[in-house]
């Protein structure tokens, strides 16, 4: 594989934090943000480097063939002209995955199959056989993107997408993918040093994906590093030389592992909660890195930090289209009393946000440089309801909910930035 046109595709309102991850891993590379994710050039060197170290893309695709469609038909000729061969042998598997925008066509399923004919007659000519269709682990995973005139066919190399790290075993209801995690610390300019955020507490720590894309981050842990690749079983990886590179990109990341140079805490209402953020942080490689604890977000004094350390308070609280049941934190034999958010809740306190506004007032402010709290929220006017100035508002979608990540500053004596 020589340079080709690639594209990471990430979370609506990441695409700049994307480029300046991309331009931060590829110094010198012409990147370009555009809607759903960025572009740019590479080859197998660039591929095998952004699907282990890109925190916040969701994969790694390489546009393989590209042009204007009317019918399925155009769809069969443009994947036929693709050698094919390059890629895979008869005895891989594949998968066609159709994603569209204003598309004049009436089935995608349809589509995908004429991608897949396409695919399965260029080797059969070539060698008298065809690959096998697997529709859960393919060996090839295609993806299609149909726009109202043209298609872009991609190779993704990825294969399961990025978020998943390797580590998740236990988990909530609603849990925040690592990918979302990871962008809302990069809006934060959080990088785990004394210097870019400090020490970093999620009062409503769910299964931990927070802090423990924290303390990765933290102690310099590369996300892929625990995972396999879809581009490992690929014809344009397979060389000798090229398998020995992507070795050598592994064993750099180890060697490059360290502790954290900054204090991160988690905490749960829900001690269910909490212990499945232990384990997952065991699994993570940073168990060693988090401070966990059970507690009630609006009781839980601020952890205690060194002089001049900043804190950062990062948190993704429960929201009515994210989750939909009681929690289960209280005791069935305590009194009856309004629901505290933990991640495995399903709906908020109308009081919660006032009263937590209310909380930081007291444990969280004091000498500088003090607490800087961000909150990923859907409620437009969240700075109203916990009566505090927000000082910025990111645009962030958590899946198909568009939400804000607002960032408040807690200052001694007042309750506004």
């Amino acid at each position: 594989m020589s340079q080709a046109p690639l594209f990471l595709p990430c979370a609506a309102g990441v695409e700049s934090l994307l480029a300046e991850e991309v331009t931060r891993l590829l110094p010198g590379t012409r990147v370009e943000a555009v809607r759903g994710g960025v572009g740019l050039e590479g080859g197998v060197d660039v591929v095998m480097r952004l699907n282990l170290e890109s925190r916040l893309a969701q994969r790694v695709l390489v546009e393989v063939a590209e042009g204007p469609y009317r019918r399925e038909d155009d769809l069969y000729a443009l994947a036929r002209d693709v050698d094919w061969r390059l890629w895979i042998t008869p005895r891989h598997t594949l998968r066609v995955d159709v994603t569209a925008q204003h598309s004049p066509l009436r089935s995608l399923n349809f589509a995908a199959l004429r991608i897949k004919d396409a695919v399965c007659d260029v080797l059969r000519d070539a060698t008298g056989e065809r690959p096998s269709v697997d529709t859960r682990h393919p060996d090839l995973q295609l993806v299609l993107h149909l726009g109202p005139e043209r298609a872009i066919v991609y190779v993704d190399t990825s294969g399961e997408p990025l978020f998943k790290r390797g580590w998740r075993q236990d988990k909530g209801d609603a849990p925040l993918k690592e990918t979302l995690a990871a962008a809302m610390l990069a809006a934060a300019g959080w990088r785990g040093t004394p210097d870019a955020g400090g020490a970093l507490h999620d009062p409503c720590c769910g299964s931990g994906t927070i802090a423990i894309e924290a303390a990765q981050i933290a102690c310099g842990i590369a996300p892929g590093l625990q995972r396999r690749f879809a581009f490992e079983r690929l014809l344009p990886f397979a060389a000798e030389q090229t398998r020995e590179q992507w070795q050598q990109m592994k064993d750099e990341a180890a060697a490059r592992v360290h502790a954290s140079a900054v204090p991160i805490f988690a905490s749960d209402v829900s001690f269910r909660m909490v212990d499945f953020a232990r384990r997952n942080a065991e699994r993570a490689g940073v168990a060693q890195a988090i401070t966990f604890n059970g507690g009630d977000a609006l009781e839980r004094p601020a952890p205690a930090l060194a002089p001049g350390l900043p804190g950062t308070l990062m948190l993704n609280p429960p929201y009515g289209e994210r989750i939909e049941v009681l929690g289960k934190a209280a005791s069935p034999r305590a009194p009856p009393r309004a629901p505290r958010p933990s991640a495995e809740d399903r709906s908020t306190p109308p009081d919660f946000f006032p009263r937590l506004a209310a909380h930081w007032k007291r444990a969280y402010t004091g000498p500088t440089p003090g607490w800087t709290a961000w909150v990923l929220s859907p409620d437009m006017k969240l700075p109203g309801a916990m009566r505090l100035a927000a000082s910025r508002r990111m645009p962030m979608w958590n899946g198909p909910i568009e939400c804000r990540l607002f960032r408040f500053d807690l200052v001694a004596g007042s309750m506004r930035a």
